[in-house]
């Protein structure tokens, strides 16, 4: 991690507090904020959101099954990370805890390098899941986008391709990596398709871009169909 996770550590006890605090702190990796109970990591929540919360169950006046529900029906908190940390260990409320939506749950005693292991998964995993929900979202505009620019250049032209103002020549490989991007594939699907790596398809596709003038991969998919480079 380039930047410091923020973490909210709730926990009525203050030597649990002090001691996950000083443990995940020790790594450089982490920036643990404290609270003692819901109501107060709840009024720092809206302070300052945290990237993944710890919290215990077992607290007074609103327990962690009841801070959790607050957040889930909150759209601000609603994908927001939590682990409960808890001397309850009995298997009825870990699946509380997972109905409630809790990402993960560490029983008490607990050995600190096992919750610093979690708390690396449930972050790896939800930053792996918000690059794909991006990827999916920047796939279904280049997918809009190639199909409004074929509609536009069919009636326009009636499907007759103009010469290009400059003499284009593609490798077999190159023209294959077109076509797939005019289908709409991204990087990887690309990939997959042509047996190659990522690295490679990203090669081709720069080369693509420098020798059509062109600087995105909607502009290239306009340019080629419009030259009569792909169909």
């Amino acid at each position: 991690m380039s930047e410091k996770a923020k973490l909210l550590l709730v926990d009525d006890e203050p030597g649990v507090r002090e001691s996950v605090q000083a443990y995940l702190e020790d790594s450089g990796e982490f920036k643990v904020q404290l609270a003692s109970n819901a109501n107060e990591a709840w009024e720092s929540i809206q302070h300052e959101t945290p990237d993944l919360v710890i919290s215990d169950i077992m607290m007074p006046q609103v327990d962690g099954y009841q801070f959790l529900k607050k957040l889930r029906e909150d759209d601000r908190f609603k994908a927001l990370p939590v682990v409960f940390l808890t001397a309850r260990g009995m298997t009825s409320d870990r699946i509380q805890g997972y109905k409630a939506g809790c990402d993960a749950y560490v029983s008490k005693p607990f050995d600190p390098e096992e919750l610093e292991a979690v708390v690396r998964n449930v972050l790896k995993r939800r930053q792996e899941t918000v690059a794909a929900s991006g990827e999916a979202a920047q796939l279904a505009e280049i997918v809009q986008d190639i199909k409004a620019i074929k509609e536009q250049l069919g009636q326009s032209s009636h499907l007759v391709p103009t010469p290009s103002p400059i003499k284009i020549e593609l490798t077999p490989r190159e023209q294959s990596v077109l076509d797939l991007v005019a289908e709409g594939l991204m990087n990887k699907e690309i990939a997959g398709r042509l047996d190659t790596s990522v690295r490679n398809v990203e090669k081709y596709v720069s080369r693509l871009f420098s020798k059509t003038g062109t600087n995105s991969r909607t502009e290239l998919v306009r340019f080629a169909l419009k030259h009569g480079l792909t169909t």
